[in-house]
Formats: structure tokens, sequence, C-alpha cells
């Protein structure tokens, strides 16, 4: 038996011998005073506050010219896999470790936290690598809370989500604040609704 085997036997073990408990129901702590709006402007609040851009655009073909013009701006940009193809720009594309421009498609956002719920299969490197990330998440999937988006995604989930809530950003050293360490230093949420 490897070890492995013998840490996993173990765990199954203790799991059998715990008594059911039920399920604790929804999430009833401390929340966020709820601001006046809809979720897709609560959300852009929290966003700015974290420090994120955040563009709104009327409709697909309004948000599909908005970035190609602000992917011009740039030499290369590297693509999330479910970024629909009237989203992707024209210029060059390369790996994301060498990509100015990163574009992601969200698969919702949450407005109580100002969060982005990123899927891992639209692929983590290009969320993560690039110094810029333009998401663009349809404004029919910023759902008000945390609790409200995990229903919305429970009968497809990924392997990963990711919660982004701005530019990438640490204090670790002297307590002075980087933006861009651990991930891009620029993020731009682009709401279609």
């Amino acid at each position: 038996m490897s070890a492995r085997e013998r840490v996993l036997s173990r765990v199954r073990a203790a799991v059998e011998s715990r008594p059911a408990t039920e399920h604790p129901g929804a999430f009833e702590g401390w929340r966020p005073d709820a601001a006046a709006g809809t979720p897709v402007d609560r959300l852009a609040v929290m966003l700015k506050a974290a420090g994120a851009e955040v563009v709104r655009e009327t409709g697909l073909s309004d948000a599909a010219k908005w970035v190609r013009r602000f992917a011009n701006g740039f030499d290369s940009v590297t693509l999330g896999v479910t970024v629909p193809p009237e989203l992707r720009p024209t210029i060059s594309t390369r790996g994301s470790h060498e990509a100015a421009l990163g574009i992601s498609m969200a698969r919702g956002a949450i407005a109580e936290t100002g969060s982005l719920l990123m899927d891992s299969r639209d692929g983590r490197r290009s969320q993560l690598l690039a110094p810029t990330h333009v998401v663009c998440v349809r404004a029919a999937d910023v759902h008000a809370t945390f609790r409200e988006a995990l229903l919305a995604v429970r009968d497809d989930l990924p392997s990963a989500i990711g919660l982004h809530s701005g530019p990438s950003k640490s204090a670790d050293i002297a307590q002075t604040l980087v933006t861009g360490v651990h991930g891009p230093g620029r993020l731009i949420a682009v709401v279609i609704e």
C-alpha cells in the first residue's frame, strides 16, 4: 500500500465513523450594506473601490467594438478559450507568458463582494499572467450575493473557480502596497448589458 493510499484510507475511516450532520443552510452572517441600484451598479462600485476599472456596454456588438479599440494599444493578446469570437481582437496572439493583454470571459460576477467569477476551463494563465486583464461578463450573470452565484453554476462546476476582485495587490514588504505582483496590475471589467 502506497503512502497516498494509507492517507486516503485513514481519511475514509474517519469520515465513515463521523455522525452525519444536516447542511447548515444559507449563510446569514455579516454582509455589506446593500447599496441602492442593481447588482451591476453594486458590482461596479465594489470593483472600482478595489482598484479595477468598469466599462458598461449595451450588447455584444458594442462590447466587441470597445474591446477592439482598447486592444489596439497592445502588441499582443492571450485569450481565454471561452471568449466568444466577436470579442476576440485581431491583434497578434501570443502565449500567456508573453502577451501584454489577456482577455477572458467571466462565468459570472458577485455584486456584494465586487468579484468576477472565473472558470478554470477558460485558462488560468490567460487570467493571471498578462499585465493587463480585460474580463467580459454578461449583466444577466451578475448575481447579488456569493450564494446566488454559486447556486447558478452548481450544475456545471469546473475543477477550480477564481474570484477576481481587482488588480493583484500585495503589501507584504514594509506594508507598501504594490500592484501586479501575483497577477495583472490592471483589471478592466466589461459588463455586457
